[in-house]
């Protein structure tokens, strides 16, 4: 089986799988090549166990504490500005006063498809088949984004209808293989931004969707009992390495888009794509 579910409970892991799971989740969360596609391979190809719904939520914890971090004046200016007070750390985010509301607004979407689709997102969406086209058909949409955009336009600049637009990209998330990242970023650049705010804007939408995602998460592992004593310090080391990892790539990804096009990404997420295609027929043709 090419895809992997996350069960109940979290098996006993190496301190060693731990941290490489964590750093997969922490590059690939923010970087435009879907995080859930290379969290499902990793541990079918290292023929490791399933990580378990508690690693699941430690990762979320994770990368949540990254974009709290690396952003935290943003959001202090954001919301200030949301409430009419007066503070002001970045000349583009002051431009615009309301980004607060229209991040709340295009949050809404993915919350909502999420609750429609859920089931669908936890079994039949996870076909290995799935992720290799989301992957690639993404990918090949995100060219076309990077070279027809105008990218005249920054974060400042930003109005309710982008919002809504991108938000409802953020929505087609929750079928693996898309990528939080790689969809709204796309979608940020045909609304005409530049790379780096369509990024930038891209990672405070994602605030909101990983806080809910790992509330959700949280919530039905204390239905089934909590964190026993066993996996506590693989928890806690697996939440930390990813929020470093996040902090770096997020760092790194912006500093990237202000000189470099996204045409490594689109290349990696086809070639990607074809080959989780491949790998998933050759299994299939081997079991039969």
């Amino acid at each position: 089986m090419l895809w992997v579910r996350y069960d109940d409970f979290l098996p006993i892991m190496s301190i060693l799988q731990v941290i490489i799971l964590a750093v997969v989740q922490g590059l690939t969360e923010f970087l435009p090549i879907s995080s859930s596609a290379h969290l499902a391979l990793a541990p079918w190809l290292l023929g490791w166990e399933d990580p378990g719904l508690a690693f699941d939520i430690a990762l979320h914890l994770g990368t949540l504490a990254s974009v709290l971090v690396y952003f935290f004046k943003d959001w202090m200016q954001i919301i200030a500005q949301g409430f009419g007070l007066s503070y002001s750390n970045d000349a583009e985010l002051a431009k615009n006063r309301s980004l607060l509301w229209m991040l709340a607004v295009a949050s809404l979407p993915i919350g909502l498809f999420g609750f429609l689709f859920n089931k669908q997102a936890e079994s039949t969406w996870r076909s290995p088949y799935i992720i290799g086209t989301m992957l690639i058909l993404v990918g090949l949409l995100m060219a076309v984004a990077d070279r027809v955009g105008k990218q005249r336009r920054d974060i400042g600049e930003i109005g309710f209808f982008d919002s809504i637009v991108i938000g409802i990209s953020q929505a087609l998330a929750i079928v693996p293989g898309t990528s939080r990242s790689g969809i709204t970023i796309t979608t940020g650049l045909f609304r005409n931004l530049n790379r780096e705010s369509a990024a930038r804007f891209s990672f405070l939408l994602s605030t909101p969707a990983i806080a809910a995602a790992a509330a959700k998460s949280f919530y039905d592992l204390m239905k089934h009992g909590g964190l026993t004593p066993e996996v506590r310090v693989q928890f806690f080391i697996g939440m930390v390495v990813s929020a470093i990892v996040g902090c770096l790539v997020i760092g790194f990804f912006l500093k990237y888009l202000k000189t470099n096009t996204l045409k490594f990404f689109v290349y990696y997420r086809i070639v990607f794509g074809i080959i989780v295609i491949a790998l998933a027929s050759f299994f299939r043709h081997s079991a039969v």
